[in-house]
């Protein structure tokens, strides 16, 4: 029984810390692309070469891709959460959409992102070479196609941000400021800072709750006093 009730306070621990840990990794990711105060949207070859030798950019590439696991364990949360109202049903489609767009995502930034620092390790001669390799893979070639599926991310999540609203199973104001955070991380490359701002909502809006949960950890979870 106790290793049970240890073993609940672990878990919801941890999804304290994924509602704190996923925005802190998004906002570190956007704040490290250039020309942040120079918005302006970004073509294929445009986003090569800024990606191209670019050792900050693709560190936050790499955290936003295992990043991925806490937004899966965000989105099964909320739809935890509206099981008890009357908007299971949207929590449960809205999960279902995020997850699958995160899986997406992963695969976006493993396929065109991860692979640049493969790219880097090539003298510029030979990258020169693989030129129109590396823009057939960023204009999303072949089955590439499918990672335009990563606009479910805010899809799902913001159905879920709108059940929370109407079902109050979070309080009025973090549900908003998800919703908007939600919809505006989705912004197109080269307009950063605007995915930034919504980093930043989002982290206003789920750490205080986050917290909450890891405050409540051992509460929620006390075993019973014998009699």
């Amino acid at each position: 029984m106790n290793e049970n009730i240890f073993l609940n306070q672990i878990k919801q621990i941890g999804i304290g810390l994924a509602f704190i840990i996923f925005p802190i990794l998004f906002i570190f990711a956007f704040a490290g692309h250039p020309d942040l105060l120079q918005p302006h949207l970004l073509g294929p070859e445009e986003l090569i070469l800024r990606a191209h030798s670019n050792g900050l950019l693709q560190f936050g590439h790499v955290l936003v891709t295992l990043n991925t696991a806490l937004l899966i364990v965000v989105a099964l949360h909320f739809m935890k959460l509206l099981d008890r109202s009357s908007g299971a049903w949207t929590g449960f489609i809205g999960a279902a959409i995020a997850i699958l767009g995160t899986i997406i995502l992963a695969a976006d930034k493993g396929a065109l992102c991860l692979t640049m620092s493969a790219f880097d390790t090539l003298p510029e001669k030979v990258f020169a070479q693989i030129m129109p390799g590396v823009l057939a893979l960023f204009t999303k070639q072949g089955w590439l196609v499918l990672l335009w599926g990563i606009v479910f991310l805010p899809i799902g999540f913001a159905i879920q941000a709108i059940a929370l609203i109407k079902t109050q199973s979070l309080p009025r104001w973090q549900s908003i400021l998800f919703l908007i955070g939600v919809l505006f991380v989705a912004i197109p490359d080269g307009m950063e800072i605007i995915n930034l701002g919504a980093s930043i909502l989002m982290a206003i809006s789920l750490m205080p709750y986050g917290v909450k949960l890891i405050k409540e950890s051992h509460s929620n979870y006390s075993a019973p006093i014998p009699k």
